[in-house]
């Protein structure tokens, strides 16, 4: 940590300059002795980026910011308060630290926190800003997690694991061994030292393969904000019961949208052919694969057992998109091209052989205004195009 960072008229500087153009002042340089134009650049971004993500860190004075990129990999303060409703008791070990945001949310509603965070710098990051925020219940270690939990004679009620992608991973992250820790041959030690286990992965994790690996899963969550998925968490207990549940849930601005199951569910979808409204599933539905729960809880109809598209006649309160038909007809790029016109339409494609830039090149629609065009297949295997409008 460069300390001078934290002196009252640096601290001014970076405020007063939240909204001004970062190439600008990084031409101009830094105006302080011993503090270079990059680490100003750095805070006044990870600031920026902290705004919304994480308003008790941004309205708070004095708080010293890690790396941009630490930033945009922690949890969100909404998401870090939502692990609270899956793990009790009185004490959390976080054994991938970071920044702090998950352990601060435990700080909460444990009366102790231990926070592990391997690189020795953001770690004193991380406790100079807990000092800050008044958090006196968390501990920090600086150095391995798992070496902490090999030394200590401590027991806890929850272990909570964030863990990175590894340096040699190449490409999309979608299994456990391209992460470090790799976790499932430390289940067994974990379990000796408390008797839940969280476990946050990268959204784009295969969910069946995930559990397969970890055996003791008890819940999974999908957690979305705004219709894309942020988080996947994995709770682990001992004696996990013989059925998994699953909770798709997506934070929207002004309501939660949320379904939940067992996984592998017996559940069976009804099928129709498109009727007066059409449905599309929120992001965390998506990766959830809950697709006959979606027909078989709200009473819709599937339009194709590979479409993920949903029909009913009368308007349901579904957890996604909700559309009004307009006009269904059979696919065919002339008759498309000749009943939109020049109006501009929004196209999704849905179990559809022909990609979104395909179909506007072949059929010349721009992108944009009112009208939503999706691209599918019917139950009797017909390619159909679908015109909507957002009810």
């Amino acid at each position: 940590m460069n300390l001078a960072i934290l002196h009252s008229e640096v601290q001014e500087y970076i405020s007063a300059n939240l909204k001004t153009e970062i190439t600008k002042l990084i031409l101009k340089g830094s105006p302080f002795e011993k503090v270079s134009v990059q680490e100003l650049a750095n805070q006044i971004i990870a600031k920026q980026k902290s705004e919304k993500k994480l308003p008790t860190w941004f309205s708070t004075e004095s708080i010293y910011y890690p790396t941009k990129i630490s930033i945009e990999q922690t949890s969100s303060e909404v998401a870090a308060a939502h692990k609270l409703s899956l793990i009790s008791g009185d004490s959390v070990i976080d054994i991938t630290g970071g920044f702090g945001i998950d352990a601060h949310a435990f700080s909460k509603q444990f009366k102790k926190v231990v926070h592990c965070e391997i690189n020795d710098q953001l770690s004193e990051i991380v406790a100079h800003n807990f000092k800050q925020l008044n958090i006196d219940n968390i501990e920090t270690f600086a150095g391995d997690g798992l070496q902490f939990l090999k030394k200590t004679s401590q027991k806890f009620d929850c272990v909570f694991i964030d863990p990175s992608r590894r340096h040699d991973a190449k490409g999309k992250v979608f299994l456990l061994k391209d992460c470090l820790p790799y976790i499932p041959p430390k289940i067994e030690f974990l379990f000796t030292k408390a008797t839940q286990i969280l476990i946050k992965t990268s959204p784009i994790l295969d969910i069946s393969n995930t559990i397969k690996e970890l055996k003791s899963v008890v819940k999974v969550q999908i957690i979305a904000f705004n219709n894309e998925v942020k988080e996947l968490l994995f709770l682990l207990e001992k004696n996990p019961p013989n059925t998994i549940r699953v909770e798709a849930i997506n934070y929207q601005k002004n309501s939660l949208q949320q379904i939940e199951f067992n996984h592998q569910s017996a559940a069976k979808s009804t099928y129709s052919p498109p009727l007066t409204y059409l449905y599309e599933p929120n992001a965390a539905i998506l990766k959830s694969g809950g697709f006959h729960e979606i027909s078989h809880q709200l009473k819709v109809f599937k339009l194709h057992q590979h479409s993920h598209l949903y029909t009913s006649d009368q308007l349901m309160d579904f957890p996604g998109r909700q559309f009004i038909i307009t006009q269904s007809m059979p696919y065919d790029k002339k008759k498309i091209k000749k009943f939109i016109g020049q109006e501009k339409a929004n196209i999704t494609i849905r179990n559809f052989p022909k990609s979104v830039a395909q179909i506007r090149k072949e059929t010349k629609i721009k992108e944009g205004g009112q009208v939503f065009i999706f691209f599918t297949t019917n139950l009797d295997n017909k390619q159909i195009v679908l015109f909507c409008r957002k009810v």
